[in-house]
């Protein structure tokens, strides 16, 4: 968790501080029936609760999968303008054999990119670049039995238009596909996960969850093959309700029966700051609070779990009504903020 989100609630970037949150948010009553997987750093696989039950054995005994962060975080490519790659295939091979061996089954590497028309931004290069890592990473990931999910993140900075937003996510999600398939890595078994196609953050014109939705779907059913089994969304700076009903739209738009909406592909979500925010603010380090925050964090994981089926109809959990974005999911100099613990 980067150390900007426990800061804003007074707490220190601690080990113990980020074991004791997670210890709320796995022992969440019935998040089992919320969640299929929880992607863990490193530290997380081999942590335990208080009782001294691994958090991985805590989450299987739930029924939830552990899964496993494996990059190393971003770094500025050379020659770009401030564009970024992400770092971590050295030594990576080993890595996931050792990841299997702690308990995890499947894996994420972040790739990210970022969008400025002025600049012609995202270059070709960088989307060359981080589409044939991502690539790399999958064909490692399954060499070593975990699912590899994909996520090339398009960010929401800047004041383009939910049109600007489309064709680089087509662009870039061409690129992926053509380099995963370059690398022999078998899509149905891996996962991807992508932004909702948006405006940018400061755009002046907004858009209906129904525009992002549609958007979304004509994106991915141009670009991703049906041979992928699932789709699992970011929550990229929406709010917690916001991430809960753009979710819902997208879902009943593709169940709505019309040829061109059809998705052959689940349609989820894999949200961090959407399902833990709101969570964050109630626990803020203190134990007593501990019941409360883990059942909102089951709340907020009901909401998202009906949404993926099209069937979230009712006030949404968050305590929260401000967006998430946070402006730092880019590379800024110095260590990548995001590849913290």
């Amino acid at each position: 968790m980067p150390s900007c989100r426990l800061l804003a609630v007074g707490l220190d970037n601690t080990q113990e501080t980020r074991r004791a949150f997670r210890e709320v948010l796995f022992t969440a009553p019935d998040i089992g029936k919320y969640l299929g997987g929880v992607i863990c750093f490193e530290e997380t696989l081999v942590q335990t609760a208080k009782d001294g039950t691994k958090f991985t054995e805590l989450l299987r005994m739930q029924g939830v999968l552990p899964g496993v962060k494996v990059d190393r975080g971003l770094r500025p490519l050379p020659g770009s303008d401030g564009e970024t790659y992400t770092e971590g295939l050295d030594g990576l091979p080993e890595r996931c054999a050792k990841y299997y061996t702690e308990g995890a089954r499947f894996a994420k590497w972040r790739a990210v990119l970022k969008i400025d028309p002025a600049k012609n931004l995202p270059s070709r290069a960088a989307i060359v670049e981080n589409a044939i890592g991502l690539a790399q990473y999958a064909a490692i990931a399954q060499a070593n039995g975990l699912v590899p999910i994909v996520e090339p993140e398009i960010l929401i900075d800047g004041a383009h238009g939910i049109e600007v937003s489309a064709e680089v996510a087509e662009r870039v999600l061409g690129e992926v596909y053509m380099a995963l398939r370059m690398k022999n890595v078998k899509l149905e078994a891996s996962l991807l996960k992508p932004q909702m196609i948006m405006p940018g953050a400061s755009c002046s014109s907004r858009a209906s969850s129904e525009e992002i939705a549609a958007t979304t779907l004509t994106v991915l059913r141009r670009c991703v093959p049906p041979a992928v089994p699932g789709i699992m969304f970011l929550s990229g700076g929406q709010s917690e309700e916001e991430a809960t009903v753009n979710l819902n739209t997208i879902n009943m738009l593709a169940d709505s029966g019309l040829r061109r909406w059809r998705a052959p592909w689940t349609l989820s979500f894999s949200y961090g700051r959407a399902l833990q925010s709101s969570v964050l603010d109630i626990w803020r380090g203190d134990e007593d609070n501990a019941v409360p925050a883990g059942e909102m964090g089951a709340a907020l994981a009901r909401a998202n779990s009906l949404a993926q089926l099209g069937k979230y109809d009712f006030k949404h959990p968050s305590q929260l009504k401000h967006g998430l974005h946070e402006t730092f999911r880019g590379w800024r100099g110095g260590d990548d903020p995001t590849n913290q613990k």
